[in-house]
């Protein structure tokens, strides 16, 4: 697991208190509608998230900067890395 500080992103998505799977459904539709090379902060307290969200960008394409654990969440950072068809 990469874990990073005081990373910039170009869009956040709060996801605390949501349910699975939805760490993994709304950061696709998010980053649908961004720039190639643009990066996504995604929130989110479940535990879950720390083998899917890496898991996830290596299967969609996209590059998995890191994370950053907050006291009550973590943040995950995405790099979009192609453009959708």
């Amino acid at each position: 697991m990469k874990f990073v500080k005081h990373q910039n992103s170009d869009e956040s998505l709060d996801l605390v208190c949501r349910m699975c799977p939805m760490h993994l459904l709304e950061p696709g539709d998010k980053l649908k509608c961004m720039k190639k090379g643009q990066v996504l902060e995604v929130l989110t307290d479940y535990d879950g998230a720390l083998e899917d969200i890496p898991d996830w960008c290596k299967k969609c394409g996209h590059e998995f900067i890191g994370v950053e654990e907050e006291d009550d969440c973590y943040k995950f950072y995405i790099k979009k890395k192609r453009d959708e068809a």
